[in-house]
C-alpha cells in the first residue's frame, strides 16, 4: 500500500481508485450478476456463487493493476 505522506486531502489509494473503477465496469459491462431466468432452452447453466466472486476479484486485480501503471 502506498503511504500518503505530504499528499493533500484529496489524496486517495491506488486500492479506492482499484475499488471504484471495478464497480464501475462491473456495473457497464454486468460481470458478476446472475444471469436473468429464461423460458425455454438455456445453453448455459447459470454461474455458481463462487464463479462470480472469482471473477469480481479477477476485474480487482486487473483493475489495481491498470491504475498502478502495470498493465
Amino acid at each position: 500500500m502506498d503511504t500518503l505522506t505530504g499528499a493533500g486531502l484529496g489524496a486517495r489509494r491506488n486500492e479506492d481508485i482499484a475499488l471504484d473503477l471495478m464497480k464501475f465496469v462491473a456495473g457497464t459491462t454486468g460481470v458478476g450478476k446472475q444471469a436473468a431466468p429464461t423460458t425455454g432452452f438455456s445453453g448455459a447453466g447459470a454461474a455458481k456463487p463462487d464463479e462470480h466472486v472469482n471473477q469480481l476479484l479477477d476485474l480487482y486485480s486487473r483493475c489495481l493493476k491498470a491504475v498502478e501503471g502495470n498493465g
